[in-house]
């Protein structure tokens, strides 16, 4: 079954950005937000917030680079073609594509990761930014631990060379699916079976495999570069922020997410919410009587 059928009101897109082709839906109408998808998803995890979204926002929902049914190009030997500057690249060409100079953003994980790297570098064009249920980069490699290690396991498994990791996921794709999300706190509940299907699909594509290993390593290496070297020029996110995250989930366990997103940010405000890490599909609820009111302050 089409990904259309979670977005019955929106219109499938494909835009040649950046040397890549980056899938999504566009629909709705009022301000432009962007929504950015977390591993190992794709834009499918809105579906539950989109409908209501749309009535107040133009929504551009897209896959990143290397997931869903957007390009996975090769990577390179530094991961620079996934950094997440080449990653935040790509949707801001995607906004101008679409006339937008200047957005909204809504970001889980590792597109939360994008947004940030995208604000760093185009705050001129975002107006306010959410962040789900992360913590920043370096700031979760540096202060790992024994806690951390074996409950983001992933980050340190899809890191390893290639071919190893990717051969492992290659060898049942839906079985990394299954193991990786459904070993969270809320089990697989709460993804509606088209989205799961979705996710499942998305993952044995061609490339699939290698272009979220290279997601990850670029995060262990060019990306955390990118991040000493603001820090080291003073550069602090600009934008009013939100940041929110699941208090049954591992940034809510391992770290002081609201402490270190203040350390990098001028104005940002941050809590928890009920629910694990996969927010816009544990809570939709309580996602939108957040965020609604916070974009709505940016009018």
């Amino acid at each position: 079954m089409s990904i259309n059928t979670l977005f019955p009101d929106f219109e499938s897109r494909l835009f040649e950005v950046n040397g890549v082709q980056i899938a999504g839906h566009v629909g709705g109408s009022g301000s432009p937000l962007l929504l950015l998808h977390g591993h190992p998803q794709t834009r499918a995890i809105w579906h539950k917030v989109a409908p209501e979204l749309m009535k107040r926002h133009t929504l551009v929902m897209t896959d990143l680079r290397g997931y869903g049914d957007s390009s996975k190009p090769q990577g390179t030997p530094d991961h620079s073609n996934y950094s997440k500057r080449a990653m935040a690249q790509d949707q801001v060409e995607v906004m101008k594509q679409l006339g937008f100079d200047r957005f909204d953003i809504l970001a889980h994980d590792r597109g939360a990761r994008v947004a940030h790297r995208l604000a760093m570098d185009h705050a001129n064009s975002v107006k306010r930014l959410i962040m789900l249920d992360i913590a920043p980069t370096l700031a979760m490699y540096e202060k790992a631990n024994n806690a951390f290690a074996r409950a983001y396991w992933h980050w340190f498994f899809l890191i390893q060379p290639s071919p190893m990791p990717e051969r492992l996921i290659e060898a049942d794709p839906a079985a990394y699916i299954r193991d990786l999300m459904g070993r969270r706190s809320a089990g697989l509940t709460p993804f509606d079976p088209l989205a799961l299907g979705e996710y499942m699909r998305c993952i044995a594509l061609p490339g699939a495999a290698h272009a979220m290993c290279e997601d990850y390593r670029a995060a262990a290496g060019i990306d955390l570069i990118h991040d000493r070297e603001d820090i080291a020029a003073g550069k602090k996110l600009e934008m009013p922020t939100m940041v929110l995250w699941g208090e049954e989930g591992v940034i809510q366990q391992c770290f002081k997410p609201l402490q270190e997103w203040q350390a990098i940010c001028k104005d940002v405000v941050g809590e928890p919410v009920p629910c694990g890490h996969y927010i816009s599909e544990e809570a939709p609820e309580v996602l939108l009587k957040k965020v609604i009111p916070f974009l709505s302050q940016g009018k």
